[in-house]
Order: structure tokens, then C-alpha cells, then sequence
């Protein structure tokens, strides 16, 4: 679904596009829908977007079922119930079962409405915030479509990519392998003194 969305950004084709659907609810059900139907077969996605991609199917049926997500939102009030100390606490409950397609909303939807762009592309996406430590890079959406294979979405001095050195460490830990790792003084850009 995601090469789906880069390949047809904004595009009658994108299977979540805020130019497809009127409103922020409508979005997350077209989304919804079209992964339903890309799970499903319902959807056939061509060869070239399933290109090098993992194909797990055990795990794909066994995560794509209602009983799994029962099951997560019993872990997430088990350790509400164990570490919580204050009736309020509890509030935060659905949102914290809720987070992956908050997370997933916003960025699909926000970074396609609302922010800043470094790169002037073709399409609507944006950039969230100048210092993303909510979304773990995620939010530089419009760095991200302009290099969709780089693995740090940060470009400028003062955006910072969480989640590039968590794979960094994975991949130091030969866990993953990031064909394209950056040197750090290109990960970590250095603002300069200024010279008076």
C-alpha cells in the first residue's frame, strides 16, 4: 500500500490521499478499506509494486484478525492496571490503544494539509514539524517523498530522525541491514559557528 501511495500520490490510484476523500474520517475509512482489499485480493497489486518486499503470510493472518487485536488491547489495560496509579490515568486508555492509527491518520492525512515543504514536488506533501520527536521522523513527509528510499527522513539542520538511529543501532547489532547508511556528519548536520 505504501509504494501504492507514492507511486500514485494524490492521484485517484492512492489508496489514502486527502484529495480522494472529503474529510479527515473519510480518509482513515478509505485507508482502511484499501488495505482490507489489498489483504483480501480484492485489490490485485501489480508485480513491480511487490518487488524485494517480505512475504509472511502466517504473520500477516495472524496479526489481520480481530482476536490479535483483542488480545493487544488486553496487554495495553493490563499494564494500565499494574502501573497506574490515579483513576485519571485510565482516560488515557483508548488513546494509547488507538496510537498506531492516530499515528497513521496523521501523517497520512496532516502531512498532506498542513506544514512546509524543502522539496517542491508534484504532489501535496509536507513536513509536520521542524523537530519531530512525536512521529520518530515520520512527519517529514515531504522529505520523505522526495527520497522514498533514503532511510534518514531528516535533511535540514534542525529536523532530527529518531528512528534512523534506532536502525542505525539494529543494524550495528546486525539485526537489519540499511544499504544506504549515512555517515553520521551527514546524519547529524553540524551548524557552523558564525564568524564575526
Amino acid at each position: 500500500m505504501h509504494r501504492l501511495h507514492h507511486a500514485h500520490t494524490d492521484a485517484p490510484e492512492d489508496p489514502h490521499s486527502p484529495r480522494n476523500s472529503p474529510g479527515f474520517w473519510a480518509t482513515m475509512l478509505h485507508t482502511r478499506n484499501s488495505y482490507n482489499d489489498i489483504f483480501t485480493g480484492k485489490t490485485v497489486v501489480d508485480d513491480k509494486y511487490r518487488y524485494n518486499l517480505p512475504e509472511w503470510k502466517a504473520f500477516d493472518k495472524m496479526a489481520h484478525n480481530w482476536m490479535t487485536r483483542v488480545i493487544w488491547m488486553a496487554i495495553y489495560t493490563a499494564l494500565y492496571i499494574y502501573f497506574a496509579t490515579a483513576w485519571w490515568m485510565y482516560l488515557f486508555l483508548p488513546f494509547t490503544i488507538a496510537l498506531g492509527t492516530i499515528q497513521g491518520a496523521v501523517v497520512n492525512w496532516w502531512a498532506h494539509k498542513f506544514g512546509y515543504e524543502n522539496y517542491k514536488m508534484d504532489n501535496t506533501s509536507k513536513n509536520i514539524l521542524p523537530v519531530d520527536m512525536l512521529f520518530w521522523g515520520e512527519a517529514y513527509h515531504n522529505n520523505h517523498h522526495k527520497n522514498p528510499s533514503r532511510p534518514n527522513n531528516a535533511v535540514k539542520w534542525f529536523e532530527f530522525d529518531a528512528a534512523y538511529f534506532v536502525m542505525r543501532g539494529m543494524h550495528n547489532l546486525h539485526i537489519i541491514q540499511i544499504k544506504n547508511l549515512l555517515p553520521l556528519r551527514v546524519a547529524i548536520p553540524i551548524v557552523k559557528k558564525a564568524v564575526y
